[in-house]
């Protein structure tokens, strides 16, 4: 019986047969295999001028971001911590996974015995009731419709979006200004509509449509926040 097996020497494309009833090797040489290894070369180059323009450009996005305005974010969330007040954070799309992470860790990771917790949720993870509002109030009402079942004075809503025009957004804000939460947000591009909306806003400014990088730059910031929270409660010997 004959096994084929693949391997590679001198640049050729050679697949080893091997006789299962002898135990030996006998090459087969592949016609065509020196363009096929060029064109993979050049794939190769390809990707990696893709990937280090990528890392480039989040490095600049993270070099740019205004580390006031992140601090300002750890200080209102350490206050809603300290009072008991409630975050709510939503985002869609890349945002709403985004949300959904960090809401993890703001619930789990800054959690430390004998103190009080975050009391953080995230609007984009019940599916049921996000798409019985868009389904049967609008899309606009989907972050909306749950936050009027919550939100108090003194609560923080927190709005992750690229582009910073999300009507379902910027709608969550409206009501959360008129029951007197303190609102923030996370946007790119321009900034958008949310970006002039809310208390605080942490902007990656960027060209229209780059999704991935400010998607990757907002995951660092959540992430540098989340640590801010956490070493200030280790500090205080929780």
């Amino acid at each position: 019986m004959l096994y084929p097996q693949r391997a590679n020497a001198g640049g050729l494309n050679r697949w080893l047969v091997f006789e299962a009833n002898t135990g030996a090797h006998r090459p087969a040489i592949l016609a065509g295999s020196r363009s096929h290894a060029s064109k993979m070369l050049s794939t190769a180059s390809g990707n990696a001028t893709v990937i280090s323009t990528h890392f480039a450009s989040v490095r600049r996005g993270l070099s740019d971001t205004e580390v006031a305005a992140v601090q300002g974010i750890v200080e209102v969330l350490a206050a809603a911590r300290d009072r008991g007040a409630f975050i709510y954070v939503a985002g869609n799309g890349g945002s709403a996974s985004t949300a959904s992470h960090w809401v993890n860790d703001l619930g789990k990771a800054t959690k430390r015995s004998g103190y009080p917790p975050l009391k953080v949720m995230c609007l984009s993870d019940n599916v049921s009731w996000f798409s019985a509002l868009s389904n049967d109030e609008g899309y606009e009402e989907a972050f909306a419709g749950q936050l009027d079942n919550f939100a108090t004075p003194g609560d923080v809503l927190i709005c992750i979006s690229a582009s910073g025009n999300s009507l379902n957004l910027v709608r969550a804000v409206e009501l959360a200004r008129e029951r007197k939460l303190r609102t923030l947000a996370l946007v790119g591009f321009d900034g958008g509509v949310l970006g002039k909306l809310v208390d605080t806003a942490v902007c990656v400014h960027s060209e229209k449509g780059a999704y991935e990088l400010v998607e990757d730059v907002h995951s660092i910031i959540c992430h540098a926040i989340t640590r801010c929270l956490t070493v200030r409660r280790l500090g205080s010997n929780g």
